[in-house]
């Protein structure tokens, strides 16, 4: 799957402290045609958010100085048009808490660890419909 670059109106944020992770997910990312940027914890994301157009977030729910729920909140505030998807092993699709961060618009979708690579550019083309999702 090609990731259309007209629509996804700039580069990919990954944030996650496990460097291996990122690494996969940028792989994903950059095989379809994307660019990323990763960071290993939230002050770091924040930095590169101040210089970066970024269009989408892909941020690990549990983070050395932070969360990915906390995380996807000051993003926001740096680039309000970002889209935030939680990336974790530690919640559950049905989740309380992942739930209700979508459904506040907290965050624009979830995806569980262990995932299959199909499901990352899945996300990204359904984020860039307009679709909220829980994968």
């Amino acid at each position: 799957m090609e990731l259309n670059t007209n629509t996804s109106g700039g580069p990919f944020l990954i944030v996650d402290d496990e460097p291996e992770m990122c690494w996969a997910l940028a792989l994903i990312l950059k095989r379809a045609g994307g660019v990323c940027h990763t960071a290993t914890n939230a002050k770091d994301a924040i930095a590169l958010a101040e210089t970066h157009a970024f269009s989408t977030a892909f941020l690990d729910a549990k983070l050395p100085d932070t969360d990915g729920l906390a995380l996807a909140l000051r993003l926001r505030e740096s680039l309000p048009g970002i889209r935030c998807v939680i990336v974790s092993g530690y919640f559950y699709r049905e989740d309380p808490l992942i739930t209700e961060a979508i459904r506040s618009g907290q965050i624009d979708a979830f995806i569980a660890k262990p995932f299959a690579h199909a499901e990352i550019l899945q996300a990204v083309g359904r984020l860039e419909t307009g679709e909220i999702q829980i994968c």
